[in-house]
């Protein structure tokens, strides 16, 4: 169980809408359908009507401070069963990788694999009381591009397996093009976080609002004040 799990749901009911993906850049076709993940009825460009509006904001927030640039959306919702697909496509991802076959490897080198996935990826849990971040609406993944429609250098890529993952990983550098990777890490977090999300602690691409983890984030900011997340499983 990942700590912000122990944060109590109570569920708002509050729907899951479409994102106006007009409003934004978007990644078509979608990256996990591109893989052969399915998502059934529902599409991936959705989030909670509460989290559409914060995105929203954060989109005039960043034209207000760049203007032409759009917030460009990688992954939005994502069921149970992509989560699971995503998962497994990373488990074989990394056999791979190691030149392994799974029936060869020993525990320890499946438990290694496990742990290194599950940096990243939250298991793929169908417990009401545990659920993916973005099996509840209220997580996207996404970057910027400027008024080039170019896609901003953050110097790692979305899902990357890899301390460079970490938001803060180029602060301290003193090279001028990580300089550079940092401040535009920064510019996404302010004008998400100005809008209501919390970034993951270990994902520069991860926004949350209104879920467990966005709930925990808040509550470490001010410990006197216990936050409970309003989205549950969807």
């Amino acid at each position: 169980m990942k700590p912000y799990q122990q944060i109590p749901i109570e569920e708002c009911g509050e729907p899951l809408i479409p994102i106006p993906l007009e409003e934004f850049a978007v990644e078509f076709p979608h990256p996990y359908e591109k893989l052969g993940a399915s998502y059934g009825e529902r599409s991936p460009y959705c989030l909670r009507e509460g989290v559409v509006d914060a995105l929203l904001r954060a989109q005039f927030l960043l034209q207000k401070s760049c203007p032409g640039w759009k917030l460009k959306i990688f992954d939005a919702y994502r069921p149970v069963g992509v989560q699971q697909f995503m998962v497994d496509y990373t488990f074989e991802l990394l056999l791979k990788k190691q030149g392994w076959r799974a029936e060869d490897i020993s525990p320890q080198q499946r438990q290694d694999l496990w742990e290194q996935i599950y940096q990243i990826w939250s298991p793929p849990s169908l417990d009401p009381k545990t659920p993916p971040p973005h099996s509840t609406g209220g997580a996207i993944d996404l970057t910027i591009v400027n008024a080039e429609e170019k896609t901003l250098d953050m110097g790692g890529e979305i899902d990357e397996l890899s301390p460079r993952s970490h938001p803060d990983y180029y602060a301290n550098s003193r090279d001028v093009k990580e300089q550079k990777y940092h401040r535009s890490r920064q510019l996404l977090d302010r004008v998400m976080s100005h809008a209501g999300f919390r970034r993951h602690p270990g994902e520069w691409w991860h926004f949350s609002l209104g879920d467990q983890m966005w709930a925990w984030l808040l509550t470490k900011e001010n410990l006197s004040n216990s936050v409970i997340a309003r989205y549950g499983r969807i």
